[in-house]
């Protein structure tokens, strides 16, 4: 098994930590593992993304141009990133602030609102968490117990009580995660 993945959005959206934390989950599944991450000069606000690949097999290159996931949370990668989906492969996005939605018939898209359910826990923070949950619940490549071992590795002791609210964050994404089914057009 190989997953090939890409995250992507603005800055401060936890782009990196999820990415980081399915890396180190990744890791306690006894896995291969690269984590890439891309970001711009900007600390918030500007555009981010991490490449991450999971696989049982030594891992050749961290450069990739078509992914098997794309997990978009802005615009802006949804208008760079749908397109390097492989056929047959999976998009999850969160609808919050996407104003063209995908189109593409020939891979797996899902939708989870992870920026309204983070809102309604009070904590815009664990939206990523959320997303994550999701993601796993359509390929659940890694264990979920390992990525609670995960974020207790990568969050500094000082925020180890956020742990639970993390874990409530995955269940909720694991729960909430709906297909997103593109409208056809016939044109006459």
């Amino acid at each position: 098994m190989t997953e090939e993945i890409i995250i992507a959005g603005f800055g401060g959206q936890g782009v990196l930590s999820m990415g980081k934390i399915l890396a180190y989950s990744g890791i306690m599944h006894g896995q291969e593992v690269s984590w890439m991450p891309s970001y711009g000069p900007e600390m918030r606000g500007g555009t981010a993304n991490v490449t991450v690949i999971l696989s049982d097999e030594p891992i050749s290159s961290p450069y990739l141009h078509h992914f098997d996931t794309a997990i978009i949370l802005n615009q802006q990668s949804m208008d760079k990133f749908e397109e390097t989906v492989k056929p047959g492969g999976t998009l999850l996005y969160d609808p919050n602030g996407i104003m063209d939605h995908p189109t593409r018939t020939d891979i797996n898209i899902y939708q989870i609102e992870g920026s309204k359910y983070a809102a309604e826990l009070g904590n815009k923070k664990i939206s990523n968490m959320i997303v994550l949950g999701a993601f796993l619940k359509e390929k659940p490549i890694v264990d979920i117990q390992n990525v609670v071992d995960a974020l207790k590795k990568s969050v500094s002791k000082r925020h180890h009580h956020l742990i639970p609210l993390n874990e409530e964050a995955l269940n909720l994404g694991l729960e909430k995660v709906v297909e997103y089914k593109v409208e056809s057009t016939i044109h006459s």
